[in-house]
């Protein structure tokens, strides 16, 4: 047993051509994606000087994802998953375009820049769950989680080189980023096209209101998945210090863009270095345990962080918390798919989607609010002790996800 286990080691998911096809694509889609955000960010501001504006173009883009959340999961269930994804990426990449040739000729405005992000948000709220449901069809049952934290790997590298080369890209003109945006996304979309899963996508159920709420119901039933998904929704509304980066960066820190480029890139760094250790050592033993423990850590991160008062030592706790998020990610994503029948993985994916979009942009709100009403450092710290409390009463309201050993065992 050890033996083929051994034999079907991490480095050979990347020896299965149509998973190096799908982790190349998931590379290129989230550059762009993140090339996106920069440009979008940075000509938003400069056309309305309004921070209101800034937080809008969050709430449009998540609005999709939430209106069509029961649609999107369904769609993943009955249709090719690598054809809807790489449908979603011509539409992304038309869209993306469409903002370049604006920009070049002087025709853009606020309204239009709104209008393209709902799109994107549309596009990415079905290639969202389509995505996550079709890693589990590229291997087999054992390698997931593998498959996982390298996919995971691919979205920590693409936040790292996505906003320095957007921004890098946005100097020599903002229609340049656009552009290199659209050519990633129609090349993510070729790749994506062409991967051959190793399982294909179960017949197409009747479309029946039961079946549309499937996925809530699902969850709902599974304890273990219902914990996981939960507990990274409160740990990330009550801890996001990431939301608060340019403040400390400014008013904490006293250093200057440079120094928050280092503070924004310093999680991505945790994150993918620990994604390519879990891609090569898996969690095999105590995985629900070493998942509470990650939170723990991340909770005690956040709170070193805000006490923190010196550039060089926020940098290695931003890594620490970005590693223990992470470990988090792998086994709560491994959970979803290896304990979610195939037929169901869309619906499971679209609402673990929804969970993940609602706990990033309400933690952002959330973080701000608290800041504004405490300070900015008892904010953060409050969010620390409440990652921790929340992972320490998850422990006792779910206590066969704190035992769980293996990961689709």
């Amino acid at each position: 047993m050890v033996q083929v286990q051994d034999a079907l080691g991490s480095r050979t998911v990347f020896r299965r051509p149509t998973y190096a096809r799908f982790w190349l694509a998931r590379v290129c889609s989230t550059i762009s994606y993140q090339m996106a955000g920069v440009a979008v960010g940075w000509q938003m501001y400069s056309l309305t000087h309004s921070t209101f504006a800034l937080g809008m173009v969050g709430l449009v883009q998540f609005l999709p994802m939430l209106l069509l959340m029961l649609v999107v999961g369904h769609v993943a269930d009955r249709f090719p998953r690598r054809t809807i994804i790489a449908i979603c990426q011509v539409v992304e990449s038309v869209t993306i375009a469409l903002l370049a040739v604006a920009t070049l000729l002087h025709h853009v405005h606020p309204v239009g820049i709104f209008c393209a992000v709902a799109a994107l948000g549309a596009a990415r709220a079905f290639e969202s769950p389509s995505t996550q449901a079709l890693v589990p069809t590229l291997v087999e049952d054992e390698l997931v989680p593998q498959a996982i934290a390298w996919s995971s790997s691919a979205n920590q590298t693409a936040s790292i080189v996505g906003p320095a080369l957007g921004g890098l890209l946005y100097a020599l003109g903002a229609h340049i980023p656009y552009s290199a945006c659209a050519v990633l996304y129609l090349t993510a979309s070729t790749l994506s096209i062409s991967i051959r899963p190793r399982r294909a996508v179960p017949g197409k159920a009747p479309v029946t209101a039961n079946s549309l709420f499937s996925g809530i119901h699902f969850i709902r039933e599974q304890k273990n998945i219902l914990g996981a998904i939960s507990l990274d929704l409160f740990v990330v509304l009550l801890g996001g210090a990431t939301a608060l980066l340019p403040a400390y960066a400014h008013d904490i820190l006293h250093t200057g863009p440079w120094g928050l480029g280092l503070l924004r890139l310093s999680p991505a760094v945790g994150a993918l270095t620990t994604s390519v250790f879990l891609a090569h050592h898996p969690l095999h033993r105590g995985a629900g345990r070493k998942m509470f423990t990650a939170v723990i850590i991340f909770g005690i991160a956040t709170i070193a962080f805000a006490l923190s008062h010196t550039l060089w030592l926020s940098m290695p706790l931003l890594m620490i918390l970005g590693s223990a998020d992470v470990v988090s990610v792998v086994v709560r994503s491994s959970l979803v798919q290896l304990e979610t029948p195939d037929v169901m993985r869309g619906r499971v994916s679209a609402v673990n989607s929804l969970f993940i979009g609602t706990s990033n942009q309400l933690g952002e709100f959330e973080s701000g609010v608290t800041a504004s009403w405490f300070g900015l450092i008892p904010a953060t710290i409050l969010g620390g002790i409440g990652s921790v409390l929340i992972a320490l009463a998850w422990m006792r309201l779910f206590p066969g996800l704190r035992k769980l050993e293996r990961i689709g065992s």
